[in-house]
């Protein structure tokens, strides 16, 4: 079905990686991120960090952060 919609650049950064990533066409990628977006549960929706280019803008922190400190949090998250 042909469409046209507005979608957040945010969005059709991830649709455009995604497409690249599987060799799909953008349409293709859309319907597939909707379709997965769709069967998670509602406890799984939250509001993930904007995006820049391929990154995630994330608040500022004052402090650094250290390989330790990625391990703690990776055994925390079971990792």
């Amino acid at each position: 079905m042909r469409t046209t919609i507005n979608i957040d650049e945010d969005a059709v950064l991830a649709a455009r990686h995604m497409a690249q990533r599987e060799r799909i066409s953008l349409g293709d990628a859309v319907s597939e991120l909707i379709r997965r977006g769709t069967r998670q549960p509602d406890t799984a929706l939250v509001q993930s960090a904007p995006l820049r280019g391929r990154f995630a803008l994330l608040p500022v922190r004052d402090e650094v952060i250290t390989p330790q400190h990625v391990r703690e949090l990776m055994e925390r998250e079971g990792i």
